[in-house]
């Protein structure tokens, strides 16, 4: 490639975190979850600064999720729960109510701890949400949840496990949860997929990926392709 046909540098290449001036954070609000308000101000693409900016950003913590799967039975694991966030985004007029539902089907996920690894977390997860332990485990991705007003990012995981008895409700009532576990066939998942029935970022990145790289996954834990 010639000189004059390369890409200009990207910003996330000659960017960090040090070519941003925080002049003042201050916690705005500190219950179940916590809110803070920055002004600052970092530097421009074409040069300089920009003036101060205030910004409040919901400090959510850091997060795992794991879409558990069953090589052997070609099998996927998921959970149906309700989520409060689903509800008030689904009574705004960009969401059809006769199509959404507040019951999500998603991966397993929990909060990272302090102490804890992101693995750990999955592993964790899996048995009190899903009742399935893990046996091995790949990386999918790390990623920022919505950068533009949350700190959280989530820890993405596949799971194997023996869905052979994968099912019921499960869940920590101190922490009112209720949760369903559902195990349903590769092909009813990806079928779901094409069908726009993940909503939620974090399923819809895990069944992406699976869908691409399920063979060379089964590859790796040394289970024969097909199904």
């Amino acid at each position: 490639m010639s000189d004059d046909t390369r890409p200009e540098p990207l910003a996330t290449e000659t960017f960090t975190c040090d070519d941003v001036e925080v002049q003042e954070c201050v916690r705005k609000h500190d219950g179940y979850f916590k809110i803070d308000r920055y002004i600052l101000k970092h530097k421009k693409h074409e040069g300089g600064w920009t003036g101060p900016l205030m910004r409040e950003i919901f400090e959510r913590g850091h997060a795992t999720a794991v879409l558990l799967y069953d090589p052997d039975l070609e099998r996927l694991v998921f959970i149906e729960q309700f989520r409060p966030g689903a509800y008030a985004a689904f009574n705004s007029p960009w969401f059809d109510k006769d199509r959404h539902s507040p019951w999500l089907l998603e991966c397993i996920a929990g909060i990272i701890d302090a102490g804890e690894t992101p693995e750990a977390v999955a592993r964790r997860e899996s048995v009190e949400e899903a009742n399935c332990e893990i046996s091995d485990i790949e990386p999918i991705a790390h990623y920022l949840v919505s950068p533009g007003g949350t700190t959280e990012s989530v820890f993405l995981f596949c799971g194997r496990i023996d869905a052979s008895t994968a099912g019921g409700v499960y869940g920590l009532q101190h922490e009112g949860e209720d949760i369903r576990v559902l195990s349903v066939p590769t092909a009813t998942a990806l079928e779901w997929l094409n069908e726009g029935r993940f909503t939620n970022s974090m399923t819809l990145i895990a069944m992406q990926w699976f869908h691409i790289n399920r063979d060379i996954l089964k590859q790796k834990w040394g289970v024969k392709s097909g199904g």
